[in-house]
């Protein structure tokens, strides 16, 4: 193997086939820390690991997101100074883990994007524009994505990072104020949503994440939004003409095969309460714990 060993982080509370995938893809001195809550949790009684997998029981999060609590007890744990960080959702193909070490050969840091698939009548009429912001944005603006990023310790100043991650609810938002990543054009589709619920929740953290660390993109998105709006309303059937073939082209250009293009009028339209509704939200819930995020590092969970 010529390329140091690897760290691979997986935060999640079950084994699921995403776990399986990345631990057959481990190299002879790589390992893959499954990062849990509690010992409660279904994958910290498994017993049947596969070689090279650990499970770290990271505690109740304080005064930060449990995602966040997770990746930060991963990097305590982490016994190589390459670091992989990965999710549970979706697939990773058989070349995966090989095929981001040689980006990162050829890179450095790396991270991929993410098309958010709708499981909620919501969620589906919201796939153009989570194209537009978690895809599109993501690639354009080199952000790291915490689905799928590969780097070094030597690469952030770790110490720092991970005082502000044990403080803050987005992993690699925050990951985002230490990293310079070359986003490559690699598309994994994640399951969003599941209920309209879950789909209002999940809107509500994605926009202040964005007021927090991205706060000059929330205010061009907030009038960029009322902007469209207007010419929606002023010239409906060009607009959703032009709008349609604009994001058949986005998704065409990304790989991505799904009809919703088609759904990208309403979707800029249902965009604006729900932008309005995010920012007055006080709290929001994210994998079972309701948090109120006042600032970036000011965070509360709510009992």
């Amino acid at each position: 193997m010529d390329r140091p060993p690897t760290t691979v982080l997986l935060p999640t509370v079950e084994w699921t086939p995403a776990c399986g995938e990345v631990a057959d893809q481990l190299g002879p001195d790589d390992e893959l820390l499954v990062v849990c809550d509690s010992a409660d949790d279904p994958v910290a009684e498994r017993s049947d690991l596969p070689a090279g997998a650990t499970v770290v029981v990271a505690g109740e999060p304080d005064g930060c997101s449990g995602k966040a609590n997770a990746i930060d007890a991963g990097m305590e744990r982490a016994s190589h100074d390459r670091i992989v960080w990965t999710d549970d959702d979706f697939h990773h193909p058989d070349d995966w883990l090989e095929t981001l070490q040689a980006d990162y050969a050829e890179h450095g840091p790396v991270s991929e994007i993410p098309f958010f698939r709708g499981r909620d009548p919501l969620a589906v009429l919201l796939e153009p524009t989570n194209v537009f912001g978690g895809t599109v944005l993501t690639w354009v603006g080199d952000i790291a994505w915490g689905g799928g990023v590969i780097f070094e310790r030597s690469d952030i100043d770790e110490d720092a990072f991970r005082r502000d991650l044990r403080r803050t609810v987005s992993d690699d938002g925050t990951l985002g104020e230490y990293l310079d990543v070359t986003t490559l054009k690699r598309v994994h589709e994640v399951p969003a949503g599941g209920t309209i619920r879950e789909t209002l929740e999940r809107q509500v953290r994605f926009i202040k994440l964005t007021r927090f660390h991205g706060p000059g993109m929330t205010a061009f998105s907030g009038g960029s939004l009322v902007a469209t709006a207007a010419v929606c309303v002023l010239f409906p059937l060009p607009t959703f003409a032009l709008l349609t073939l604009l994001y058949a082209g986005l998704y065409a250009a990304f790989g991505i095969r799904r009809w919703t293009f088609l759904l990208a009028f309403p979707a800029m339209m249902a965009n604006i309460p729900l932008f309005a509704y995010a920012l007055a939200r006080r709290t929001f819930v994210w994998g079972g714990r309701r948090y109120r995020w006042r600032h970036m590092f000011d965070v509360e969970i709510v009992r």
